[in-house]
């Protein structure tokens, strides 16, 4: 099994999702406002989430990288996820996150961000990572370009057209789109 590694931040713990976060994880899946922007857009039930948990950590088995749950460092309350996905069919490795309404707005989802790049170009050595945003989401797109993401396309991605925000990794070429 692959020791899924812990990273903190100044006020955050990205930790590794086990079954302890499943109640609050099923919840977050079950609320229209946290799936708008996600798959069909449609909330999830218990089963569909507890599938979702564990197609998340075996992403970490299959890849070596993954999602973590997100929890404040001093509360040790989980306030969402975040982390790097490429499945198969994914056009690169990607950076996404979600985070719960309550903690929306407080800078959690570009601190988790900006912890996730580091652990992608220090050790796995990534050249490059993506973040697809729904066009509309303006939230995401804005946290996307606080990381440093650039706007490199915008391409329909499972029915839904996206904005393509690159991250390189210090020291490579930019510019690579999908066309």
């Amino acid at each position: 099994m692959y020791d899924i590694p812990t990273l903190e931040t100044a006020r955050l713990r990205l930790a590794p999702l086990s079954e302890r976060h499943f109640d609050e994880y099923a919840a977050m899946l079950a609320d229209p406002a946290n799936t708008r922007w996600l798959g069909d857009g449609e909330p999830l039930d218990r089963t569909t989430a507890w599938r979702s948990l564990a197609m998340l950590l075996g992403h970490w088995q299959l890849r070596g990288f993954g999602m973590w749950a997100l929890e404040l460092k001093d509360t040790d309350g989980f306030i969402g996820r975040a982390g790097l996905m490429h499945p198969e069919g994914w056009p690169d490795t990607e950076l996404g996150w979600m985070i719960k309404p309550d903690h929306r707005h407080h800078g959690y989802a570009t601190e988790a961000g900006q912890a996730i790049l580091t652990f992608a170009w220090n050790q796995l050595r990534l050249q490059r990572v993506i973040s697809l945003v729904r066009i509309g989401n303006e939230a995401s797109d804005r946290v996307a370009e606080r990381l440093g993401g650039e706007h490199i396309d915008d391409m329909d991605f499972h029915g839904n057209l996206n904005h393509v925000f690159a991250y390189y990794a210090p020291c490579q070429p930019r510019r690579v789109s999908y066309a």
